[in-house]
């Protein structure tokens, strides 16, 4: 996922939401759904701005936040891996259909990034405990945890088919049902998203200011393990 990316879907699914589209899917187009941001595009940060980190904070806040109070029902069908930001759009949709081989993964921590914007949203479906485990040890678990942890609606074999159906059975409901019920569920979250949100932006652009940011990028593309600034006394 690219920042031209991450504009292409929120035009996209602003596009969808004022159509005659009754129900959005999100799929990956290859083996994965999603494997997050591109790692290269980040190691460019460095060279960023503070206001550019904002400003691509805040892109990322925007699409996960348009996807969340999209009026249309969205599903994300996964297969493969849905990590770190593919993660996000994974969960964040109103559905979440998974195939048995499906992996997820909140891996911000495991590059000396923040998970922060995600981190929001995690905490209105899962609860504080289970988002610390996920957010802190930055583990990727199966569509089959995901589904006990709340975050996968059913896992499938046939995903096409169950998507397909799924998407059938929200289309023969009334679209300004459906419209109002999604606006009064993202309402009645609103003042507490905005708070978190804020927060969660600030930690992000903080984030990519740090050496530990650095150095987790840098290990990841090099395909060593990571020193982080924190351990160089031989601690930790």
């Amino acid at each position: 996922m690219t920042p031209e990316m991450q504009v292409e879907l929120i035009r996209a699914l602003e596009e969808a939401g004022a159509s005659d589209c009754r129900v959005v899917v999100l799929a990956g187009a290859g083996e994965s759904f999603c494997s997050g941001l591109d790692l290269t595009v980040l190691q460019g940060a460095k060279d960023k701005s503070a206001a550019e980190h904002r400003e691509d904070a805040a892109r990322v806040s925007t699409l996960f936040r348009t996807l969340y109070e999209l009026p249309k029902p969205t599903i994300a069908a996964v297969q493969g891996a849905a990590v770190a930001g593919g993660a996000g759009l994974a969960t964040i949709c109103d559905f979440t259909l998974a195939a048995p081989t499906a992996k997820f993964g909140y891996t911000e921590a495991r590059i000396g990034f923040v998970p922060a914007v995600v981190s929001a949203y995690l905490l209105l479906q899962i609860g504080d405990k289970a988002a610390r485990d996920l957010l802190l040890t930055g583990r990727l678990f199966d569509a089959a945890e995901g589904y006990r942890l709340g975050l996968v609606n059913e896992v499938v074999d046939d995903l096409p088919g169950r998507v397909k159906a799924l998407a059938e059975r929200l289309a023969a409901n009334s679209p300004a049902s459906l419209r109002a019920t999604k606006k009064l569920l993202a309402e009645q979250n609103r003042a507490w998203l905005d708070t978190a949100l804020d927060l969660a932006m600030a930690a992000n652009a903080g984030a990519r200011e740090t050496a530990d940011f650095r150095e987790g990028v840098a290990a990841f593309l090099e395909k060593r393990r990571p020193v982080w600034s924190s351990c160089a006394d031989g601690e930790g």
